[in-house]
């Protein structure tokens, strides 16, 4: 058997141990495998007819090509949001933009999709199962080629955790962890200076990274996805958290989808091929906010990136290898169109087709103080580890 794997959306810490994994387990049972470069994009931008196209997208994996890729973060194969189901004009490959293209179908006057392609080239390259990692908009796609009839295992990744079926994703423990170190170091210099922190965490739908990285690191005021806020509400408890602060300074965290009270989320840039635009800077427009209102001085920081980059921690080696294995015991048992997944502290699989049943939210009236704007933890008896 020929079996194909890609990482789609955002990097997160996990991706390169969950492809090795996979890699050592299909050579050792005899099969082939290759490594998709550029999540979907790989598949999009083959071209059979070009013999520099092969090494510019696909790669045969083999043990010693993965062997040490497991001490790094990120994704050795690379990453793209390619969605070739609806992809806009400019960024058809040169080869494919004959628009009496025989292998992509119109949707509309604006997108194409190029999924006929997409299997011509799997046939081409004779593989026989693909696992994709990512997210919901990159698992998505899987579960389009899965209607479509090709075998398709998926494995679910996002440091936001809000892959919904999943009670975990691959990343979400490392980018909590990396939040909370981050947050602790900047009180030194917040409270050397004696000012209010504001720091932006990454969450677009899903406040949960926030919620849980405040509530560990003990923050003052947590504002998430999920629960609009008034600044001149937020002033006047950041104000009085400082004053009780023996050291004189304040912090709050902010979700990159928080937003004011009868306010916009705050998106820019061009939306990507899942329809999404790019998120931040609520944080920096709170902190401005803030020090109209207060008077005091602010520290704004933005730690985006910083939150899923670097090598995994224990946890996210443990669920990214055990996924990893998971999805080759349904492809040794010849079961596809499911997604490997965490369900009430137990390993399970599920149908692909329920991530895109509904979103994945914080349970905000069991963890969040509206009122105080901040984490309310106080009954765990039942809950899972991380409290989603």
């Amino acid at each position: 058997m020929k079996i194909g794997i890609l990482t789609g959306g955002g990097d997160v810490p996990g991706l390169n141990p969950c492809m090795k994994a996979v890699v050592y387990r299909a050579i050792e049972e005899g099969h082939e495998i290759v490594g998709i470069r550029r999540g979907w994009g790989g598949l999009l931008e083959f071209n059979q007819n070009d013999p520099d196209s092969l090494s510019k997208n696909i790669i045969k994996l083999d043990k010693n090509i993965v062997r040490t890729i497991d001490r790094n973060g990120g994704t050795f194969l690379h990453s793209s949001r390619t969605n070739p189901g609806k992809v806009k004009p400019n960024d058809v490959p040169e080869f494919l933009k004959d628009p009496n293209h025989k292998e992509a179908e119109a949707k509309d006057t604006s997108l194409r999709d190029f999924t006929p392609h997409v299997l011509k080239n799997l046939e081409y390259l004779g593989i026989d199962t693909l696992i994709p990692i990512g997210g919901d908009d990159t698992l998505s796609y899987g579960e389009r080629l899965h209607r479509e009839g090709f075998p398709v295992v998926a494995i679910p990744k996002t440091m936001d955790n809000d892959v919904f079926g999943t009670d975990y994703c691959i990343g979400f423990s490392t980018a909590v962890t990396r939040s909370v170190q981050f947050i602790h170091q900047l009180r030194t210099s917040s409270g050397s200076h004696e000012r209010i922190a504001v720091v932006e965490l990454f969450g677009r739908n899903c406040g949960e990274t926030s919620l849980i990285s405040s509530y560990l690191a003990g923050v003052d005021r947590a504002l998430i996805s999920e629960v609009p806020f008034d600044p001149e509400k937020l002033a006047e408890l950041v104000i009085q958290d400082k004053k009780a602060n023996p050291s004189n300074y304040a912090m709050v965290t902010i979700s990159e989808g928080a937003h004011f009270s009868g306010g916009k989320i705050i998106e820019y840039g061009e939306t990507d091929a899942y329809g999404h635009k790019k998120l931040g800077g609520i944080g920096q427009i709170t902190g401005e906010a803030l020090k109209k209102l207060t008077g005091e001085n602010i520290i704004y920081q933005q730690l985006s990136y910083l939150m899923r980059s670097g090598a995994p921690d224990a946890l996210d080696l443990m669920v990214a290898v055990n996924f990893a294995n998971m999805a080759m015991d349904m492809i040794k048992d010849k079961i596809s169109g499911r997604m490997v997944a965490l369900r009430d502290g137990n390993y399970t699989h599920i149908p692909m087709s329920t991530v895109s049943t509904g979103l994945k939210r914080v349970d905000v009236d069991e963890l969040y103080d509206i009122e105080q704007y901040k984490p309310k933890v106080r009954h765990v008896i039942g809950k899972p580890m991380f409290l989603y």
